[in-house]
């Protein structure tokens, strides 16, 4: 039983889909993990689509724990959108996912809340991970690239367990399987990211076999990342580049098809090679006129896009007491007196 004159400070996001453990099981060790942080917490249970057996189950748990919430969504839309439900409906500063599903030892959940006294988001990494050596190369080839593409160096985006200041979520919107990069997101907006190595769960022991659907998703995930992480501000460099090489190609395949035909008589007419060498030049001005368009409307519409985060602002001294030494530094720069401090950052003063 939890003080109601104590503001909740933990709010825990559990999303709820298609892959699932024993909801009541996996509460209960949870709840054990969360009574240890000595913080009043509720732990939003998001059902990601319609499912009768699983509501009577959290229904049931509701009844005897009052810090439990339970959120129905009319049909599946995917994890994502699932955590945003539930973080339109936290109370809490400071949030948590955590699968419904197996995945880390509870006992290693005070850790991850621990680390947000120096960071605004962790991740954990479950290690040592269980797994052949297939399961093992594959991981390390995703995380390698996903490395390489973002500069963040991650070595578990597919586990559930994060811990995360209220803020991040402000400024970062989910949709689609972006829940996996929260943390590539995030970084990219300027907040400090760590990762917290956990144990696994003994109960988590997949095989790692995925469709080829899964791994084409997954390539076309690392493409999507790119582009945000990257480009998101810069459209022309990404179209830009492409159209240059594919107008480029394009030339120079009618030049040699002309260089052919002047010195060598070799007629143009029915070559395929000219129609292709036409479309990689059209193909090409296309692109780059999306880049242009793009640049277009990043430029009309940047005053509206926020990717940073402030850490600090550092004000001058008291200005009367300053005053008694020379000039008047308000009359100077009449704009430090003025400055608001946002939520969030620390002010120092020098």
């Amino acid at each position: 039983m939890q003080d109601h004159d104590v503001p909740i400070e933990l709010s825990v996001l559990i999303p709820v889909g298609k892959r699932h453990g024993d909801i009541a099981e996996l509460y209960a060790e949870y709840k054990l993990a969360l009574e240890q942080l000595g913080k009043r917490y509720e732990v939003i249970f998001i059902l990601d689509g319609p499912n009768r057996i699983l509501a009577d189950v959290l229904r049931r748990l509701q009844t005897e724990d009052e810090n439990i919430v339970v959120l129905g969504l009319t049909r599946a839309f995917g994890e994502s959108t699932a955590l945003m439900a539930g973080f339109e409906r936290a109370r809490a500063p400071v949030l948590m996912t955590l699968p419904a599903y197996h995945q880390i030892q509870s006992a290693d959940i005070p850790q991850l809340f621990g680390a947000l006294s120096s960071y605004d988001l962790a991740v954990a990494r479950r290690w040592p991970r269980a797994g052949g050596p297939w399961e093992s190369l594959r991981r390390a080839a995703f995380h390698g690239l996903v490395s390489r593409v973002t500069g963040l160096r991650l070595g578990d985006l597919g586990c559930g367990a994060r811990a995360f200041k209220r803020r991040v979520l402000e400024e970062i919107s989910l949709y689609g399987d972006q829940h996996r990069f929260l943390a590539v997101l995030a970084h990219r907006q300027g907040f400090r990211v760590t990762e917290v190595l956990v144990h696994q769960s003994f109960a988590d022991r997949s095989k790692g076999e995925y469709r080829v659907r899964e791994y084409a998703h997954r390539a076309l995930d690392i493409l999507t990342v790119l582009f945000l992480v990257r480009f998101t501000k810069k459209p022309l460099r990404f179209f830009g580049m492409i159209g240059i090489l594919t107008f480029g190609l394009g030339i120079l395949l009618i030049l040699y098809l002309l260089a052919q035909r002047e010195f060598f008589g070799q007629p143009l007419a029915d070559r395929p090679a000219l129609l292709i060498s036409s479309l990689l030049a059209v193909l090409g001005l296309q692109l780059f006129a999306i880049g242009l368009l793009g640049e277009l409307i990043i430029f009309t519409h940047a005053h509206d896009v926020k990717d940073y985060q402030v850490d600090e602002i550092i004000q001058y001294p008291d200005l009367a007491a300053a005053s008694l030494e020379g000039p008047d530094r308000s009359e100077q720069f009449p704009e430090t007196s003025r400055i608001a401090t946002p939520t969030g950052a620390r002010t120092v003063s020098s």
